[in-house]
């Protein structure tokens, strides 16, 4: 009877030490001796083991953090203003696209590409985008060797929404246009799992009618590229806060949607929630200490890292604050 007493408690044990594991996530803010510049509507990636904060209002240099020691160190200027993008990493170096250019709100397309390379800290120019498929605030990502533009905007803030999808095949140098999303949306990121596509987040952005932060979208498409086609869950998975300009990132099984901005409040969003692609329920993560948009999140080591970005709705305070999910 007393061993299976101590069976039970045992298993309990256990039981209960998978539980807390499953929730034992923190953000944990990380301060430097010395902290990055200050920006919005910028990207981050990653390549070599350590982080690279690049584009932004402005003209910006990029910053490097590494991990092990800590430390962010200035490289090189972009070449021009970047902002509204989703940068990617591809073969250790950071590729900028579907991102623009000049001021609210009629920023443009950037037409070409734009590769980092960390080690050499110098910028290229790359390969010329297709002139009728160019867009901003788009979410862009990498899959087998390629690298994929969807939705996005054409006319900065103003108007021109696309449900555009197409692929770049760095080693032919050619792009092919893809199946279209089921619906336009701009300032979004999007991420995959399993070979499946998330397009969650964002909104239509018209300031032609003074319509921007209000348009945010709840719907969320979703890309098999096994099966080739768009489906959209059901609408009880809805995204559950409805945000633009939020960062979203692959971890593990799930799509984490990070921070964002809309007409709820004056402040960023700081909500983190995870769409389970398992159970396909939606989950609720920690918040974030500093509600942000603009900016975009990373993962690496089994980590996730997210720096800079605007704490209000809008064009700022601008940040150069970072923080840290870890179990």
């Amino acid at each position: 009877m007393m061993n299976a007493f101590y069976k039970i408690g045992a298993l309990l044990l256990v039981i209960n030490a998978m539980t807390v594991s499953a929730t034992a996530q923190i953000w944990r803010a990380i301060e430097p001796e010395n902290l990055p510049d200050k920006r919005h509507e910028n990207a981050m990636s990653h390549a070599n083991g350590k982080l690279y904060l690049l584009g932004g209002r402005g003209l910006k240099s990029v910053d490097e953090y590494d991990p092990k020691k800590d430390t962010w160190v200035t490289l090189s200027k972009a070449p021009m203003e970047m902002s509204h993008f989703q940068a990617v990493s591809f073969k250790n170096e950071i590729y900028v696209l579907g991102a623009f250019t000049g001021s609210y709100p009629h920023e443009t397309p950037i037409p070409n590409i734009y590769i980092f390379n960390p080690v050499k800290n110098e910028w290229r120019k790359g390969p010329e985008i297709p002139e009728n498929r160019r867009r901003g605030a788009a979410g862009a990502f990498v899959l087998n060797d390629k690298i994929y533009l969807v939705c996005g905007i054409q006319d900065g803030h103003w108007d021109g929404q696309v449900t555009w999808f197409d692929e770049y095949n760095p080693a032919t140098n050619t792009w092919q246009q893809l199946a279209e999303a089921p619906r336009p949306r701009d300032h979004v990121q999007v991420a995959v799992v399993n070979n499946k596509l998330y397009v969650a987040g964002g909104r239509l952005s018209t300031a032609r009618i003074n319509q921007v932060l209000n348009t945010t979208i709840a719907e969320v498409d979703v890309y098999d590229f096994k099966m080739g086609k768009w489906t959209t869950l059901d609408a009880s998975n809805n995204i559950p806060t409805k945000r633009a300009g939020n960062t979203t990132i692959a971890l593990g099984k799930k799509l984490l949607v990070i921070g964002g901005e809309s007409d709820a409040h004056v402040e960023a969003h700081n909500e983190v929630e995870a769409f389970n692609t398992q159970t396909q329920k939606w989950e609720k993560y920690p918040s974030m200490h500093q509600g942000r948009h603009g900016t975009q999140a990373v993962s690496m080591n089994k980590k996730v890292y997210i720096a800079a970005g605007s704490a209000n709705r809008g064009g700022g305070p601008e940040l150069n604050t970072m923080e840290v999910l870890e179990e």
